[in-house]
C-alpha cells in the first residue's frame, strides 16, 4: 500500500493519505481525524496511526486520510479544548472541499477526552481535575461522522464512555479500555495504559469502524 503524504505548514499536524492508487489524494473517501494522547509528538500518535493501519485495508480499495489533531497534548489539560476546536475546524473546512468525504472521530488518553467534547461526553465525567471544555460538534457537521473510536478514555472510568452518546452520534462509538489501566477504570496496572497500539484493542476499533462506513 502506498502512503502518499500531504505537505502541511509546521503549525499543522501531519495528513496523510493511504490509497492503493493516486486519485483522491486531496479528497479521501474517508479521513481518521486523531488526537493523540498526552505527551506524543504531533501527528495522529502511535495509537492513531496503528488504528489507520489496520483500518486501510478494511475499506474495500476506499482511500483513507489520516489527520493528526492540532493541540498541545500537554499537562496543560484547560489545553485540550484547543484539540477540539482544531479537529471541529478541520471537518468543517474539508466539508467545504470534501463534501463525499466521510469522517472517524478517534482519541486516546487525553485525545479521548477531545473527542469526549466533540460528541458531548463531559470531559472526565465532570467528576475531577480541570480540563478545558468545548462545545460538541455542530449538527451540520456531525452527520459526516459515520464512527468513533477512543481509547483509554478517562471519562469511561466515570461511567461516561463515548458509547452512551445520544443523537447524532448514537450507536456510532466505540470504547476501549485495556484490563488493568487505572486511567479509563478501577484497575491498577499503570503500564496498561500505555501499549494500546499492541493489543487486539485495535483491531476491533478497526472492525467496528470499517462496519459503520
Amino acid at each position: 500500500m502506498r502512503i502518499v503524504t500531504a505537505l502541511v505548514t509546521m503549525a499543522a499536524p501531519l495528513a496523510l493519505v493511504m490509497a492503493p492508487h493516486a486519485h483522491g489524494a486531496e479528497c479521501p473517501d474517508v479521513e481518521l481525524i486523531f488526537a493523540r494522547g498526552t505527551s506524543e509528538p504531533a501527528g495522529a500518535g502511535r495509537v492513531g496511526q496503528a488504528l489507520a493501519n489496520q483500518l486501510a485495508p478494511q475499506l474495500g480499495g476506499r482511500t483513507l486520510g489520516v489527520y493528526g489533531v492540532n493541540y498541545p497534548a500537554t499537562y496543560d489539560f484547560l489545553a485540550a479544548a484547543d484539540g477540539a476546536a482544531d479537529a471541529t475546524n478541520r471537518i468543517a473546512a474539508m466539508s467545504q472541499r470534501c463534501p463525499s468525504t466521510r469522517y472517524v472521530l478517534g482519541g486516546y488518553s487525553q485525545g479521548a477526552a477531545v473527542v469526549d467534547m466533540l460528541v458531548g461526553i463531559p470531559p472526565l465525567g465532570d467528576k475531577v481535575g480541570d480540563v478545558g471544555s468545548a462545545p460538541p460538534l455542530p449538527a451540520s457537521l456531525a452527520s459526516r461522522v459515520a464512527a468513533v473510536a477512543v481509547f483509554g478514555n478517562p471519562s469511561a472510568k466515570f461511567g461516561r464512555p463515548v458509547s452512551i452518546a445520544t443523537t447524532p452520534f448514537a450507536g456510532k462509538g466505540i470504547d476501549l479500555c485495556a484490563d488493568g489501566d487505572p486511567i479509563c477504570s478501577q484497575g491498577r496496572n499503570p503500564f496498561a495504559h500505555t501499549s494500546y497500539e499492541k493489543t487486539a484493542l485495535v483491531g476491533r476499533a478497526a472492525g467496528f469502524v470499517s462496519a459503520m462506513l
